[in-house]
């Protein structure tokens, strides 16, 4: 799963990168993007490596996407340089609160560039099938179908509002489905802040736009990070920073992507796993390769919290505890899973 990276010129979006992924910006790369790994803090990861002692260990990862930065003075050039984060599965929004700017003008100014690119692409599709129904084509009626969908969807993009959280008919998901529309993604906007000290007014007037939103001094949490590990504890507490924001981000994108972890443990290797919530057992075989998806027979589950608890999976099915799950089954946040399969 991709996270793009977004902001406009001079936000910061490259230190959150760094302090998210451990890689420095590329400014050879500044004009198409510069991709990394986030390995995403897992307590019971921990734990389960420390039961298990596996010769391979391999935590959970969130690719991120650093992006070029957006123009505040071009906002016609915007749309195609947000056009590349159109597979991403979510948008982190970095804004400056340290250069006597107007966050939340910038935070609006945003969503109207988001918009602007979305309302590029429909209004291009709906002129090119305004074309490809006037001819005898044999799939017309499912052109035209499409063609009514994307009006309404134009209509509103054109008013100015977002597409997030917008119902949308069977018709209308189908032909909106290619374009990844921008502004339907979720959204965190993150306030990066010269330093510990938040205006929560400020804060207030973003939350009231109906966004998720964060606030961290990501200059100075990357300046602690720097340092010598025995060095970082005292002085971030001497700036007054509190839980790192590395920890605080990586649970936002969680949370707005809906996202699960699910294990497979052995003496070989402890895997997390990454999963939309709600998905299923054979969804899950999938994530951990194609085969055992098709070939899926049953899936082996026990929840993690009673192995960690109880020490052994002998004493998990002692227990009672482990369970036989069919291709049905929606996996929950925490199960350790063992795929049967045949192919």
């Amino acid at each position: 799963m991709r996270i793009g990276i977004v902001g406009y010129q001079g936000s910061g979006k490259s230190t959150i990168f760094e302090l998210l992924t451990g890689v420095a910006p590329d400014i050879s790369k500044s004009h198409t993007g510069q991709v990394g790994v986030a390995i995403v803090p897992d307590e019971r990861f921990d734990r389960l490596v420390e039961q298990y002692h596996p010769k391979k260990e391999t935590p959970a990862r969130i690719e991120l996407f650093d992006t070029p930065g957006l123009s505040r003075s071009d906002q016609g050039g915007n749309a195609q340089r947000l056009g590349i984060i159109r597979e991403s599965a979510a948008l982190v929004h970095v804004v400056g609160a340290f250069t006597g700017g107007d966050p939340v003008a910038e935070v609006d100014a945003f969503i109207t560039d988001l918009v602007l690119a979305d309302l590029q692409v429909v209004t291009n599709r709906i002129g090119r099938l305004e074309k490809e129904i006037t001819k005898p084509l044999p799939n017309r009626d499912e052109l035209k179908a499409e063609l009514e969908g994307l009006r309404p969807i134009e209509a509103r993009l054109s008013d100015g509002n977002t597409l997030h959280g917008v119902e949308l008919t069977e018709v209308q998901r189908q032909a909106t489905k290619a374009f990844s529309l921008l502004s339907g993604k979720s959204h965190l906007v993150l306030l990066n802040t010269a330093d510990a000290e938040v205006d929560t007014a400020l804060l207030q007037q973003i939350e009231d736009k109906g966004l998720s939103m964060l606030a961290a001094p990501l200059g100075l949490e990357l300046e602690v990070q720097q340092l010598p590990e025995e060095d970082r504890a005292m002085f971030a507490e001497e700036m007054g920073l509190g839980e790192p924001s590395r920890q605080r981000v990586l649970r936002a994108i969680f949370e707005m992507t809906d996202l699960i972890t699910f294990f497979t443990c052995d003496e070989k290797e402890v895997h997390a796993w990454l999963l939309k919530a709600g998905s299923n057992a054979v969804e899950a075989a999938g994530a951990i390769h194609s085969d055992l998806a098709r070939g899926f027979i049953r899936a082996e589950v026990m929840p993690v919290a009673d192995l960690l608890r109880l020490g052994s999976e002998r004493e998990v099915k002692a227990a009672g505890l482990h369970r036989t799950e069919g291709k049905d089954y929606i996996v929950q946040d925490g199960d350790e899973i063992v795929i049967r399969f045949n192919v």
